[in-house]
């Protein structure tokens, strides 16, 4: 983990406290003495106990605070930021899944968008410091240039999910550009460990080779993807939080680079940066739960990508980010959380 951040008084905002990245962010914002507000609809996208578990745990710590509210619910979301005068504000709660949004895209709309609307105003009317967000390494999306780079376009989304992560980096910027809000979007990489989604394909995978149903494996497990752990992933996290982007003095409108700005604007990959074959993966799997996966092998899916694979020399250049979680590791301990929480 990083060093302990050094503005400990500061009061931080993170939405989707009961989410598996916003969980872990809360729990090690707590633990170096931090005063966290969580924020969550704890809606029923997956598993509500599950949820309340997790925030069971951080209401244990002295310093955190839960309000329970939908970020599209723009006189709440008004007046909580009124109220509670943040510091920092730290937006991982979306709707997430690239395959529900084929079925569900007005989830979208009103969580990835209206919702990022009402927290960008909010953080421009109260003075917050630095704004970090999630994007997600989908806004790639038809380009096969690996490993993806900050300093590629994308404009060529393959799902509605990419579309809005794409979006709330254009409406990012154009705060960033008007108002001089601080914003830093950062683009995570198949985040995987305990606590994690069920939705998740590891999770799910987990669940049915345990109970010894068969796991489809799309594009017969030849997809690679840069599984992050997720200890990884919050340090990295941490350690923007506390650096704030400026204007990028050498940003040149006329060859103009998306990922900084004349505006105090910045976007960075968030990742292992070794992509590992999907049928591997299920290997190590397999190894950890010491049982052999039946497997369907099926085609790939609209909106799915061949290839994921994070350039994250600016994150270590400019925060010191460095991941070192081999998925040997990091699956280990998911299954030893796995197999804790629903004592199997």
């Amino acid at each position: 983990m990083g060093e302990k951040p050094s503005e400990t008084h500061s009061k931080i905002l993170v939405t989707g406290a009961a989410g598996f990245i916003g969980f872990h962010l809360t729990k090690l914002l707590l633990e170096q003495g931090r005063e966290v507000v969580g924020l969550d609809s704890v809606n029923d996208y997956y598993d509500v106990t599950l949820k309340e578990a997790r925030l069971r745990l951080l209401e244990a710590y002295p310093g955190f605070r839960m309000l329970r509210a939908s970020l599209d619910d723009r006189p709440l979301m008004e007046d909580i930021f009124r109220r509670e005068g943040f510091d920092l504000v730290v937006n991982l709660a979306a709707q997430a899944g690239v395959r529900y949004s084929l079925q569900n895209p007005q989830a979208y709309i009103a969580s990835n968008i209206t919702g990022f609307m009402n927290i960008l105003e909010g953080c421009r009317h109260n003075n917050v410091k630095h704004l970090v967000y999630a994007s997600s390494s989908s806004v790639y999306g038809a380009n096969t240039s690996v490993p993806f780079s900050e300093h590629h376009t994308t404009d060529h989304p393959v799902s509605l999910y990419a579309a809005t992560k794409k979006s709330n980096e254009l409406m990012a910027h154009t705060y960033a550009h008007l108002f001089g809000l601080p914003t830093t979007g950062l683009r995570f990489f198949t985040v995987y460990g305990p606590w994690g989604r069920p939705d998740m394909a590891y999770f799910s995978f987990t669940k049915a080779i345990l109970e010894g149903r068969s796991i489809d494996v799309y594009n017969h497990g030849r997809m690679q993807r840069d599984f992050t752990y997720i200890d990884d992933i919050v340090d990295g996290i941490v350690r923007v939080l506390e650096q704030p982007p400026h204007a990028d003095p050498d940003w040149n409108a006329a060859t103009p680079d998306p990922a900084s700005s004349s505006a105090p604007y910045r976007i960075y990959n968030i990742g292992n940066n070794r992509p590992v074959e999907l049928g591997r993966f299920i290997e190590v799997l397999e190894e950890c739960l010491q049982k052999k996966a039946s497997t369907n092998m099926k085609p790939l899916q609209p909106g799915d990508v061949l290839v994921t694979c994070a350039d994250i020399n600016d994150l270590m250049q400019d925060a010191g980010f460095k991941p070192a979680t081999s998925i040997e590791t990091g699956l280990r301990h998911f299954v030893e959380w796995y197999r804790g929480y629903y004592k199997c």
